[in-house]
């Protein structure tokens, strides 16, 4: 496993001093600092869905938040267990608690936040659910809440965060309509690559592997900014990037290019990675087809789970082969698949080996799982398709 990936992580989105130099442009003059406020504590909730699908914002805010200090996982059936553990097998400091008194103790306080770390399909609160969450708001936690109800316009919410003189953080809430952009074509302005992490379905790794690939590329002197495009991201600290599955759909291929013009125009990158979401074959989901239009990709990671059978919450839809996706988005799209990544769900590490060499011989582009290989191999990726780097790191590095 990458390091970095087990427990709070300590990933840095840029190269730091004295590393090897990341642009040959003069820097932008609307440049941020690459600073981070220190982390605040949170509590996550994710009451029978620790490690499951439906759990993933929790799942990723234990392997990586640079926004928030994770001190424990809520979810009685696991209590007791190790977020590492139950997650990839290598222990952190991250305890599963049993319930909210248990973690509030293992804490020796109130945390800052109590995030809710669930994506159920509904996009909504159980009643238990909110209850919970107002008990956390009496305490004086203030709320993360990445559904697509909003809660600061529920008169219940609302008002438990006034008396109780807290925060609640809709993550999903897009800027008011009157504020939105459409498309405007500014992206051609974006003269670094840009490379979309896509997939073959919802909720199978995408966010994991562009983050991972951004880290790596970092770390080589590759400067990469990360645009997320999903809640989780969001919480997780993406400096930049939007809820795209809450923007009304006129304005989600103009949002993210906006969004992305200003990383560009802020950050002077090498190459920007954008997060996916669902995937363009899945008749759910539109996402996908919005983030290729507003970002215009000049590459895509795609990634795969070979042993998940059917798409998530479609027990009667097959998954479709990568071969099958790769030509679809080469169809729909003027762009080309990099390369394929493994979710590595429900196989062995030797069945992982074994669909790496088959799909590179199939598909005659470089294959790898994120999670259990080097993330050498995602840098390798990425610099034979954009081979100027490669001669750039070279360069500087004689």
């Amino acid at each position: 496993m990458p390091p970095g990936f087990s427990g709070h992580s300590t990933l840095r989105p840029y190269p730091l001093e004295g590393e090897l130099p990341t642009s040959t442009r003069p820097p932008s003059p609307n440049a941020r600092p690459h600073t981070l406020p220190v982390a605040a504590s949170a509590i996550v909730y994710c009451e029978a869905n620790f490690g499951t699908i439906d759990g993933k914002t929790a799942n990723g805010l234990v392997r990586y938040s640079q926004k928030y200090k994770i001190l424990s996982v809520i979810d009685s059936g696991k209590a007791g267990l190790n977020t590492g553990m139950v997650l990839d097998g290598t222990p952190n400091t991250i305890p599963i608690c049993r319930d909210l008194a248990a973690a509030l103790k293992h804490a020796g306080g109130v945390p800052d936040y109590f995030i809710f770390g669930i994506a159920p399909a509904s996009g909504r609160l159980s009643p238990r659910e909110r209850t919970i969450m107002l008990e956390a708001m009496r305490l004086g936690m203030n709320i993360v809440n990445g559904l697509h109800e909003f809660l600061n316009d529920d008169p219940e919410f609302a008002t438990a965060s006034v008396l109780a003189n807290v925060t609640i953080l809709d993550v999903r809430k897009p800027r008011p309509q009157m504020g939105l952009r459409t498309f405007s074509g500014r992206i051609a302005e974006v003269t670094c690559p840009r490379i979309a992490v896509l997939g073959t379905d919802c909720a199978i790794g995408k966010r994991t592997t562009a983050t991972i690939l951004t880290q790596a590329l970092n770390d080589r002197g590759v400067k990469t900014v990360m645009v997320g495009t999903g809640q989780t991201g969001l919480i997780q600290g993406a400096r930049y990037g939007i809820a795209l599955d809450a923007v009304p759909s006129q304005f989600c291929a103009g949002e993210l290019e906006a969004t992305i013009v200003e990383a560009f125009e802020a950050e002077n990158p090498d190459i920007i990675v954008v997060e996916g979401q669902g995937a363009l074959s899945h008749p759910a989901y539109s996402t996908s087809s919005f983030i290729l239009r507003g970002s215009c990709p000049d590459g895509v990671v795609l990634q795969h789970a070979p042993g998940r059978a059917n798409r998530c919450d479609f027990a009667t839809m097959a998954m479709p082969t990568p071969a099958s996706e790769i030509n679809l988005i080469e169809t729909f799209a003027n762009t080309k698949v990099i390369g394929l990544t493994i979710n590595h769900e429900n196989m062995t590490s030797a069945e992982v080996d074994t669909a790496i060499s088959r799909y590179e011989g199939e598909l005659d582009i470089p294959v790898t799982d994120a999670l259990t290989r080097s993330p050498e191999r995602l840098v390798d990726m990425v610099l034979a398709a954009f081979p100027a780097f490669g001669v750039a790191l070279t360069a500087g590095a004689g």
